[in-house]
């Protein structure tokens, strides 16, 4: 075990404003940081702020002890991070966006590993389409196999859920659980209780106040929200 991702005295906002708590929190190896709260509270600004998609007001986050710079490959080949911005190359197809960041990764076989992702995402019917091509739900599952296809010890996800149907919910889980399982570690935000009860190890709840609680308490709680 050691520790993946630190967070200590951690203010995210906008303008000088903080939207929530401050935030304290450690992920080890093989653990699931749950992320939940009511809209609009603060969870994906925690989560961009934590991936260095924008800047602190105040406080530290470090991954492996290092201080996070998104600009320093170090932390980029060390954190993966999706959100929801379909941000894709327009004339690239999906096999083409996903070969990019497999060979750009120095992936062994990674044409084998594109066919895997294409396999688990449904999408080897629409490999040979472009982003703009694809339905909402099928740009969301290439952004996850994006995601997911490169190495990380630290894996950012912002609601997987939005987008997939039940059948992709599970799966989704699966890998997440696996992700973490294989020794990496994963902050998910989510609006779904049986993903964070299936995946999480520990929960944040995002308010004035931030606080942690276990999985269950996490669930109930976005079940009343």
């Amino acid at each position: 075990m050691g520790t993946v991702l630190e967070a200590e005295g951690l203010l995210v906002g906008y303008a000088g404003a903080p939207v929530c708590g401050e935030v304290t929190t450690a992920v080890e190896t093989g653990e699931v940081l749950g992320i939940v709260g009511i809209n609009g509270a603060g969870k994906s600004t925690v989560a961009r702020t934590i991936a260095g998609r924008q800047a602190a007001l105040a406080g530290d986050v470090k991954v492996h002890g290092l201080l996070i710079d998104p600009d320093t490959v170090p932390f980029r080949r060390q954190v993966s991070a999706v959100f929801d911005d379909d941000l894709f190359f327009p004339s690239l197809t999906v096999r083409e966006h996903l070969l990019l960041i497999a060979r750009g990764h120095s992936l062994d076989d990674p044409e084998a590993r594109v066919e895997e992702e294409l396999e688990f995402f449904g999408l080897l019917g629409r490999a040979h389409a472009i982003p703009d091509a694809l339905s909402s739900g099928q740009r969301r599952r290439l952004l996850l196999a994006a995601g997911l296809i490169r190495p990380s010890s630290l894996l950012i996800l912002d609601e997987p859920e939005q987008r997939l149907d039940p059948r992709m919910r599970a799966a989704m889980g699966e890998r997440i659980a696996a992700h973490a399982q294989d020794g990496g570690a994963v902050v998910l935000v989510t609006h779904d209780p049986q993903l964070l009860l299936a995946t999480a190890t520990t929960c944040l709840v995002i308010d004035e106040e931030v606080q942690e609680f276990e999985p269950e308490q996490g669930a109930s709680i976005i079940a009343g929200s």
